[in-house]
């Protein structure tokens, strides 16, 4: 057994069982990556892969288990060369970051700039993608950090830490009814509901509301993007459901703000990532900036902040 047969089973997974591709990644050809695996599998008495054929289609339970502990040495090794790297120069490094895009438009820039002032030869990459996807990054080591408010505690392998609590606003075009009358969630069932895609922003707590209210709530359009809602909004399409953060007072001044703090449940951002992970010092620094909630983001309450008003 040796490091890149373990590596190889690790690529493999990545690549969607593609051994030509997984060869690839480790600039090794097809026939030398079968053989490797062979090997591997002869070594340890069971096969770790199944096989319709001549394809690979998953892996065995041991190759599961397997799996699991390759993952364990992975992150070891990125560990040791985090470790390695910070000591020899603390303020030199990467920082990956994957999050949505109503949390990198609205929530990030403070931070970053004041993360940025005290590290500025710190490299930032950000990948926005959906909360299902962020997770992913995560164990694919194509991220350090997550940030956002869905998917994020269900999975047992993340260190999931609290960031700041929101609520969600209706908006409309100024001389909607909704500029005259009280709002309640049987009025907002009875306008066509432009709001986030299920998964994205809070969707889960808007569905709630309505479910637990005995309402039926069909939104007529769906998007993952508050600019995209706020678009249909201001063509007339209908009420937009939008997270309080995403309101810009400078540029939404057409459209009604329309509080819904005492109709929908807040929700709550969150920070995450791997449980066994290294963090340096720079990026326990931006941990505790997102979670002061620094002067720099806008339309945001640190958690702290909230649960001692």
């Amino acid at each position: 057994m040796n490091f890149s047969q373990l590596e190889l089973l690790r690529v493999l997974q990545a690549t969607a069982f593609n051994l030509s591709k997984a060869g690839d990644k480790l600039n090794i050809v097809q026939s030398a990556a079968s053989r490797q695996i062979q090997l591997l599998e002869d070594e340890l008495g069971n096969p770790l892969l199944h096989r319709t054929g001549k394809k690979i289609v998953g892996f065995t339970r041991l190759g599961e288990r397997v799996l699991a502990q390759i993952e364990a040495i992975e992150l070891a090794k990125r560990n040791i060369l985090s470790i390695a790297r910070e000591y020899k120069n603390h303020r030199d490094g990467e920082l990956r970051i994957a999050t949505t895009h109503t949390q990198a438009k609205y929530f990030l820039p403070g931070p970053i700039r004041c993360f940025r002032q005290q590290f500025p030869h710190i490299r930032i990459y950000m990948v926005q993608a959906s909360p299902h996807q962020i997770v992913d990054l995560l164990h694919q080591h194509e991220a350090d950090i997550a940030i956002c408010t869905e998917k994020l505690d269900e999975d047992e392998q993340l260190a999931v830490v609290p960031c700041y609590e929101w609520h969600h606003i209706a908006v409309v075009p100024h001389g909607h009814p909704f500029a005259e009358q009280a709002v309640s969630l049987q009025n907002l069932a009875s306008h066509p509901l432009l709001t986030y895609s299920p998964g994205y922003t809070g969707y889960s707590n808007i569905a709630k509301a309505f479910q637990q209210a005995g309402l039926q709530f069909n939104a007529v359009l769906s998007a993952a993007d508050s600019d995209v809602i706020k678009t249909y909004v201001r063509q007339g399409a209908g009420v937009g459901i939008i997270a309080g953060t995403s309101y810009e007072s400078a540029l939404d001044g057409d459209l009604l703000r329309v509080d819904l703090s005492s109709l929908i449940p807040r929700s709550q951002t969150k920070i995450a990532y791997l449980k066994p992970l290294y963090l340096p010092g720079f990026l326990q620094h931006f941990l505790q900036l997102l979670q002061d909630g620094n002067a720099g983001a806008t339309n945001v309450k640190p958690l702290r902040q909230m649960r001692s008003a």
